[in-house]
């Protein structure tokens, strides 16, 4: 391990131990896209489920578990140190995909899937809080839009891919054998290769440098988690703002992961056409991130926030009005766009914002906000779907999705160092 008094912050600097962190984080994106295109459809072929409210219940799981699981990442990571929770993060995630397999009932998925947010909230955060480590403070957008890139370019290669291995051989098992191998490689490179990072963190709070660039409130002691927590929340304007749209943001992504696959089946298109609409929204939000994670250190945090918010309601709104698959596909990709710009800049923002010494535990309490939305969105879309319908469902979470870009640009302050002075 490198001594404090040699460390050097930035990625030209770390950018071996990096693009480690960024191939495991494309194993736990990989992990959740096992199930984006066939689980919803197990849930009607293999177990009779016609109820939405139950057949998304297994996202209800995953997002109550991750959200939990990734507020005590964050507070874990800085007691214990990164690694060892990540270590722990994928040894929960072994056994998903054979859980998935060997299901003799739907409770068996929905178990494997508290397995899994525990899998994503314990690796995907501290993957995540690690690089922030390494780059420093700035290029911090750019970080967040290589690690989402990797992470969900694999949700939607692994999305696809299963996707052709059901049309082709069935729901089960094919589509669930590579899960077996991502999580063995994900283990073993965390555990032989993966360096801890937290001596980077203390070694950026002690730095002059850093203090006298910081904008953010913060007293002279580390404040405690329940400070912490209201701060993160509801005191500070801009982290509530960007709580509420990272909330709002994947309360639409869980609409997605839920009900499009069944709305389109439901229009008889193929599995294979299924599954490249729902790859194409993770694809072009991961490949767009290179880009958007760089802009938001150029052009500032709010405003980008603001424009994702409208892009994916946009996006969401053409899934309702429209019908065929090139249409589909092109809402798809409009959703991804929209997501791209928010999902870098949000974590950037918590990073801004957040002190060095708490800065894991906020992006902890972020995250606990941001995928509870998964939580929210699967319960509030399987019930407006079952009460109206899956169009009406699906109009009512877009129309949540621009009142959540409405209250950013009210209620957001700048973060960006450079910006909001």
């Amino acid at each position: 391990m490198l001594s404090e008094n040699r460390v050097h912050l930035g990625l030209r600097a770390n950018w071996a131990q990096f693009t480690l962190l960024i191939i495991v984080n494309a194993f736990v994106g990989a992990m959740v896209g096992l199930e984006r295109t066939v689980v919803p459809l197990i849930a009607e072929a293999d177990f009779g489920l016609v109820s939405k409210s139950l057949t998304l219940s297994f996202i209800v799981s995953f997002g109550i578990v991750k959200a939990l699981a990734n507020l005590f990442a964050g507070r874990l990571s800085d007691q214990l140190g990164r690694k060892r929770i990540l270590v722990a993060g994928w040894l929960f995630g072994l056994p998903v995909p054979l859980l998935i397999i060997f299901a003799p009932s739907w409770g068996w998925v929905v178990f494997a899937n508290v397995l899994l947010g525990i899998n994503q909230g314990l690796c995907w955060s501290t993957t995540v809080i690690m690089k922030i480590d390494l780059v420093g403070p700035k290029q911090r957008g750019l970080a967040m839009g290589l690690n989402e890139f990797a992470g969900y370019l694999a949700v939607s290669l692994s999305a696809l891919a299963t996707g052709y291995l059901a049309g082709v051989y069935g729901l089960r098992p094919a589509p669930f054998l590579p899960g077996i191998a991502f999580a063995a490689l994900g283990l073993s490179l965390s555990v032989f290769f993966v360096r801890e990072t937290h001596f980077y963190a203390r070694h950026e709070a002690q730095s002059a440098l850093i203090s006298s660039q910081a904008h953010h409130p913060q007293s002279p002691n580390k404040p405690s988690f329940t400070e912490i927590l209201l701060l993160t929340s509801w005191k500070d304007r801009a982290l509530f703002a960007v709580s509420q749209a990272g909330m709002v943001n994947n309360l639409n992504d869980g609409m997605v992961w839920g009900l499009m696959p069944i709305l389109l089946t439901g229009a008889r298109l193929p599995v294979e056409q299924v599954a490249l609409i729902g790859a194409a929204y993770p694809g072009v939000w991961g490949l767009s991130q290179l880009v958007t994670g760089t802009l938001s250190d150029r052009w500032g945090r709010k405003w980008m926030i603001v424009a994702g918010m409208w892009v994916q309601a946009l996006g969401i709104g053409l899934f309702v009005v429209s019908a065929g698959f090139w249409l589909w596909l092109t809402s798809a990709v409009l959703l991804g766009i929209g997501t791209a710009l928010v999902y870098p800049t949000l974590l950037a923002a918590v990073s801004d914002v957040a002190h060095p010494e708490w800065r894991a535990s906020a992006v902890g309490v972020y995250r606990l906000w941001r995928d509870g939305g998964y939580a929210i969105g699967a319960l509030l879309s399987g019930l407006l779907a079952d009460a109206f319908g899956i169009p009406a469902a699906i109009a009512a979470i877009g129309a949540l999705t621009f009142l959540s870009g409405v209250i950013v640009a009210g209620v957001m302050y700048e973060t960006h160092p450079a910006r909001n002075t």
